[in-house]
């Protein structure tokens, strides 16, 4: 289903949605995508395109050597996890605080939503232990595509994903999608920094340092590629881009599950198309599961998914909490 929950409610009588679009980039606009409706036939989903490939996977493919303490997994902040309910007395002192002060929530928003919440969802789309069971998205990256069950892949998968939401950041306020690229990387670089310690027990903070600059330098190199393929407005260069990092240059490589993975990343490009400023800064995109399928919008459709966000956003007494208030567009 499509990744936004307004546009559940607005298309809850659709269970399949196809994406029967190529993505037409623009650097115009930041580097924002567009969506162009063209004949593809096919409507299936990056899930079952892979399941297509008539070659084999890994034998054995590499699995996590050791488990982690639970405790040691980087947590949410105390105040930032959906169990946690503030006494109403707390609540009103925070919005007065907020309002006497005039308080930049865009700002502050940007290291809960930006630093948290969508670094978790980047972190856990192929995030996997040893004896765990893969997850519906982590089951297409290590058993439908068959990558190896390594650190160095799950950071791949997940600046995939980074880079992903990079691409709509960059379409926010110059400063607000700055800042909320920035507390994404902080985030990213904090958990690399615990797993070298926790997971690969690599306790020396110099050691450590060494390893956190090269990966640093990897990920420049890897979103300066991706951006080259979304300029290039090309899936050629995106495929080449995803076969050097995603796929290690393997040159065994198939073509069946690398266009799986093109699929994958137009559908999550095409949603964050499709969702407001607003909506996304305040964290309502999710990533499409890659055994579903997105149909482009029409016009109609995106008129009530506005419409959705705006009555979701906008009091109808025209009274909003001071912590609600954003500059951001509900609109664009």
């Amino acid at each position: 289903m499509l990744a936004y929950s307004g546009l559940r409610a607005a298309k809850a009588n659709i269970s399949r949605h196809s994406l029967g679009s190529a993505i037409r980039y623009d650097m115009i606009v930041g580097l924002r995508y567009k969506s162009q409706t063209t004949d593809m036939a096919s409507s299936e989903s990056p899930h079952n395109y892979a399941k297509q490939s008539s070659m084999p996977n890994l034998v054995n493919p590499e699995i996590p050597k050791k488990d982690v303490n639970p405790k040691q997994i980087l947590e949410k902040p105390l105040y930032e996890r959906a169990v946690v309910r503030l006494p109403e007395w707390q609540k009103a002192l925070g919005e007065a605080i907020v309002s006497i002060f005039h308080m930049d929530m865009d700002r502050i928003r940007a290291g809960s939503i930006g630093g948290s919440k969508y670094y978790y969802m980047c972190k856990d789309q192929s995030l996997q232990y040893k004896n765990e069971v893969l997850s519906e998205t982590a089951a297409f990256w290590y058993s439908t595509l068959g990558l190896p069950r390594t650190f160095a892949q799950w950071y791949q998968i997940t600046i995939l994903h980074i880079w992903m939401l990079f691409v709509r950041m960059r379409a926010l306020p110059f400063k607000v999608g700055k800042n909320y690229q920035q507390k994404l990387v902080d985030k990213f670089f904090k958990d690399i920094d615990m797993r070298l310690s926790e997971e690969m027990d690599i306790r020396s903070g110099t050691i450590r340092t060494r390893y956190l600059k090269d990966f640093h330098s990897q990920m420049i190199g890897i979103v300066a590629s991706l951006d080259e393929a979304l300029a290039s407005q090309s899936d050629a260069v995106l495929a080449s881009a995803i076969w050097r990092n995603v796929f290690n240059g393997d040159k065994n490589i198939d073509i069946v599950k690398l266009e799986a993975v093109i699929r994958y990343v137009r559908m999550q490009l095409y949603v964050l198309d499709k969702i407001s400023d607003r909506a996304f800064g305040f964290g309502d995109f999710e990533f499409v599961s890659p055994a579903e399928t997105v149909d482009p919008l029409t016009p109609e459709e995106v008129q009530q998914l506005r419409k959705v966000t705006k009555e979701k956003y906008e009091s109808i007494d025209g009274k909003i909490l001071p912590s609600q208030h954003s500059s951001l567009s509900l609109d664009e």
